[in-house]
């Protein structure tokens, strides 16, 4: 009885702190102000996760249809440069602006435990349900899966891309 006694109390005081940090406006939520180590951690290892188990069962289909790569290529010019930049470029108006920043997708993001498919799968879902407070929109509102996974076809393709072979693939109709 004892120990549900003092759980409930650190419940209690653990709410509090939580209210009292909430309604204090002591949290800067300024976009041009980073968060802390701790806080971006903790952010950056949530979000990871969360990705990794809501993607786990998806399945990859073939991607390797030419035609993938155009109607990505134009969706991604005209939907995803201004954020994920395209190659040769470092930079845009909108990528420095944003926190957290977005990856520059013209260049290679694959980590040595990363396995293609798993990669594909992980980019289809950011892609069609979007990040919260990141900038990244759910593309899922408004593009069926077919075009999501021609965007993800061509990011695949993206880093390989130069910058006269990305102008071609993104240039509209």
């Amino acid at each position: 009885m004892k120990t549900l006694k003092i759980l409930l109390i650190l419940a209690a005081l653990g709410m509090i702190t939580m209210f009292a940090v909430m309604y204090s406006g002591v949290v800067n939520v300024a976009a041009d102000e980073p968060h802390g180590k701790f806080v971006y951690w903790m952010l950056e290892e949530t979000r990871e996760n969360a990705i990794a188990n809501a993607s786990a069962d998806i399945q990859v289909p073939d991607l390797s249809d030419p035609e993938l790569l155009l109607t990505g290529g134009v969706d991604y010019g005209f939907m995803c440069e201004s954020c994920h930049l395209k190659p040769g470029q470092k930079e845009s108006d909108m990528s420095v602006g944003l926190y957290p920043a977005p990856p520059n997708l013209a260049i290679e993001h694959q980590t040595h435990d990363e396995d293609s498919d798993r990669r594909k799968a992980r980019n289809f879902w950011i892609i069609k349900h979007g990040i919260k407070a990141s900038g990244m929109p759910a593309w899922g509102k408004t593009h069926d899966d077919k075009r999501i996974w021609a965007m993800v076809a061509f990011i695949e393709r993206l880093p390989k891309l130069s910058p006269e072979e990305y102008q071609i693939l993104t240039a509209m109709d």
